[in-house]
């Protein structure tokens, strides 16, 4: 079994690369050239950096049927990387990792490449949301370029989100003096992520990339612009910290092994955890006295927070916590927020995987209730939450009996019977979280 990836074509800011997956391999490839379109020029970059978007994504998959993948340059250090990556998901994911070979027709060596002076500056990769924000604000002294990715959480197609997210971002780095860049591919959209849901999603807590790929999926997008920018660091905000046990696509095992020329990713932040993040924050804050939205919301079609959700509920529980008025920060809260989250909770409205519960833990294990909360109704819905049993919440709140269905049924179907129903199966995977 053998993906190829193809010799890439550069012209201007965009980056094409066909994928070519044998017979047997077909049913995870939903398309056959993966399009990464940049905000900056990159046909200066090398045919063996320029490959390496289409690998980031290929290579996950492959790993996950033992299959090869064959490829016409690529740069050494990226090699190495896929290399040790490889090790990591297997050691992480052993039921289904099984790192075949990667074949480069070619081999290009970092020496070859500009000098390593030329590659002094850093970029974060960045949504505006709790992790990445605080991120920025461990990094600030140093100015980082932030790196918007349209291609993962807000679609390649969804113009209307796309802009509601960069009116989001922009005054944010344009305020603080900050280049602002964005990466616009359909990685995602090549890979059949419906199909790799039925036959992986019962070993991972997550969705496929967020559980397996995106990691190394998101800093190898990132590696045409860092060289073409002259980036010898790109940050990846963490999600975890180490007490979260369960596999992750994006890890310090991972995220910190990735490398090309002279750039290698950074995963920032493993040491704290989600509410040690907001109180970082609320420090920023007092100390500059800014206010400035948060977007962590995946549901709003207009790029804001829906304030209805299970994540906007435990950001803005977050930032009351810390002291921070959740209005000020782009979310809406008064006196009945507080109840209805209390409620959602009580009729297991939330469909929690082990991420949320960690997350929802965290605030617990932060609960003062001496404190004084800036939002009517906090101080009671504080000391009720500290005695949850937010592991028997998540116990009794799993994904619907439809999704687990279609997902049983698409890992046993043959591939051209499945090609035929994919369009059901797509729309009943998006039904649940998890999903496409």
């Amino acid at each position: 079994m053998t993906v190829v990836v193809g010799e890439p074509t550069v012209e201007g800011s965009t980056i094409e690369c066909e994928v070519t997956p044998s017979r047997d391999l077909r049913r995870f490839f939903a398309g056959d050239t993966v399009r990464v379109d940049y905000d900056a020029d990159v046909s200066d970059v090398p045919p063996a950096i320029a490959a390496i978007p289409a690998l980031a994504h290929v290579a996950p998959v492959a790993w996950a049927s033992g299959a090869d993948v064959a490829a016409p340059a690529v740069d050494g250090a990226f090699l190495d990387a896929l290399d040790e990556v490889g090790e990591t998901l297997a050691r992480m994911y052993p039921e289904f990792v099984d790192p075949g070979e990667i074949r480069p027709d070619e081999v290009v060596p970092t020496a070859d490449q500009n000098p390593a002076e030329a590659f002094d500056d850093s970029g974060l990769l960045f949504t505006g949301g709790v992790d990445s924000v605080a991120s920025y604000v461990r990094h600030r002294e140093a100015e980082p370029t932030l790196i918007g990715v349209q291609g993962w959480v807000v679609g390649p197609d969804e113009d209307d989100r796309w802009r509601g997210f960069r009116e989001h971002v922009e005054p944010f780095a344009d305020r603080r003096g900050l280049d602002c860049r964005y990466v616009r591919s359909n990685a995602l959209s090549v890979l059949d992520t419906p199909m790799l849901q039925a036959h992986y999603k019962r070993y991972v807590d997550g969705a496929w990339y967020s559980s397996v790929g995106h990691g190394l999926g998101l800093l190898g997008l990132c590696a045409p612009l860092a060289h073409a920018l002259g980036l010898g660091t790109v940050h990846i905000a963490a999600s975890h910290t180490a007490a979260f046990d369960e596999p992750w696509g994006s890890h310090p095992a991972i995220d910190d092994r990735v490398r090309w020329g002279h750039c290698r990713g950074n995963h920032d932040g493993f040491g704290l955890t989600r509410q040690e993040k907001v109180e970082r924050i609320a420090g920023y804050v007092a100390e500059t006295g800014e206010r400035f939205p948060l977007r962590t919301c995946i549901h709003d079609d207009a790029g804001g927070n829906c304030n209805d959700c299970e994540k906007c509920y435990r950001t803005i529980a977050g930032l009351v916590l810390a002291g921070l008025d959740p209005n000020e920060f782009g979310y809406e809260a008064d006196e009945r927020t507080f109840d209805e989250i209390r409620a959602a909770f009580e009729r297991r409205a939330f469909v929690m995987d082990e991420h949320t519960r960690f997350h929802w833990e965290d605030i617990q294990a932060h609960v003062d209730i001496d404190r004084t909360f800036p939002v009517d109704g906090a101080t009671e819905f504080f000391r009720w939450l500290a005695g949850v049993d937010v592991a028997a919440v998540a116990s009794e709140a799993g994904p619907r009996r439809s999704e687990r269905l279609a997902r049983t049924v698409a890992r046993h179907l043959p591939y051209p019977v499945y090609a035929s129903l994919y369009p059901v199966y797509r729309n009943l995977s998006r039904l649940a979280p998890g999903g496409s």
